[in-house]
């Protein structure tokens, strides 16, 4: 665990294996297929050479020659006709097959292109849902990182209408932090001056209440400690997040998979009562959970975090929750798409 999209070239990614978008022939070609031959050298095309090709929604393994990694996976992926014509289907045991190669293989990391998205005109928004799909359902059952590696923003494409919605839904509640009008600034004004003559007012029946108090209770009150303080702390992220977890009736493991977060950030997290997560983690947590807004918040409180209306990440969240859509690697889909920061590890 867990799934990254990044914004990179693949034949410099250092993982243990990356995945070619190849032809049949596996003798190299266009596009991201070219790209890996060149980078890898002629050693590649000669271990390519003695392979006999490959069929459609196969994949082969090979050396990595001069790339940085150790392996390439030589994934033949469909050409698009009308996707009537069996390409899902295709595409998927593309995925797969080099997932199970790459496992096989004991590789710890893995990175795919958008296999068929480029010259074969698989959509590219289709060709991105049935890559997070596959990874992500391998990922719940296995232990590995893996990249889908986008080269540049024309390679990478959400459904025009999720895009749609999720941009209507901000522009409907994005308020600009620095939108600051004197009208506004008036009716702040004068709601701090009023919560400030209420303080004050209390805080005078307060000290003539204290005058009645006896001696002995007053020093008493006095004799408070720090520690006795600390006592009464809420509990914490860690605590909230361990009794979401039983109380869903999950395992440690289905909770941080669905979370898209690393197995040994976990154990930092149940370990460390105090642990202070970054606000994705917490927010990955929640929507593994499937908790509801107000919990969400509740738990961002807990690590010392909140949602906002001035920030599109936030925004974006939660849409997403309040549409009921809990599945992590579909709104890292849509944060990517909107150039925010992922959720997870």
């Amino acid at each position: 665990m867990p799934l990254h999209i990044v914004r990179n070239d693949i034949t410099k990614m250092k993982v243990d294996a990356i995945v070619n978008a190849a032809n049949s022939s596996l003798l190299g070609g266009g596009g991201v297929d070219g790209c890996i031959h060149r980078a890898a050298g002629p050693e590649l095309l000669a271990e390519c050479e003695k392979l006999g090709g490959c069929e459609t929604g196969n994949a082969k393994i090979t050396g990595a020659g001069k790339l940085p990694c150790k392996y390439v996976i030589h994934a033949v992926g469909p050409r698009w006709r009308d996707g009537k014509h069996g390409e899902r289907d295709k595409l998927i045991s593309c995925y797969r097959t080099s997932l199970k190669l790459s496992k096989d293989n004991n590789c710890e990391s893995l990175a795919f292109p958008l296999i068929s998205s480029g010259i074969y005109g698989y959509p590219k928004d289709q060709a991105l849902k049935v890559a997070i799909d596959t990874i992500s359902d391998f990922l719940l059952e296995n232990e590995m990182t893996v990249y889908i590696v986008i080269f540049d923003r024309k390679a990478y494409q959400i459904s025009s209408k999720l895009f749609a919605d999720i941009a209507e839904y901000i522009d409907e509640n994005y308020v600009d932090e620095h939108t600051d009008d004197r009208s506004d600034r008036i009716r702040r004004l004068n709601a701090i001056q009023e919560i400030d003559f209420s303080c004050d007012a209390a805080i005078c029946e307060e000290d003539e209440a204290d005058e009645l108090l006896a001696f002995p209770m007053m020093a008493e009150s006095k004799m408070l400690t720090l520690d006795d303080a600390l006592e009464q702390i809420d509990e914490s992220f860690s605590e909230m997040l361990l009794r979401k977890i039983d109380e869903k009736g999950m395992t440690d493991a289905q909770c941080y998979k669905k979370a898209n977060i690393d197995r040994k950030l976990f154990s930092k997290i149940r370990s460390d009562k105090l642990y202070k997560p970054s606000k994705p983690t917490v927010i990955a947590f929640a929507i593994a959970l499937e908790l509801p807004l107000e919990e969400t918040k509740d738990m961002l409180m807990k690590a010392g975090f909140a949602l906002s209306h001035s920030n599109k990440f936030d925004i974006i969240v939660e849409f997403f929750i309040s549409q009921g859509k809990y599945n992590v690697f579909e709104i890292n889909e849509a944060l990517f798409a909107f150039d925010q920061s992922l959720l997870g590890a």
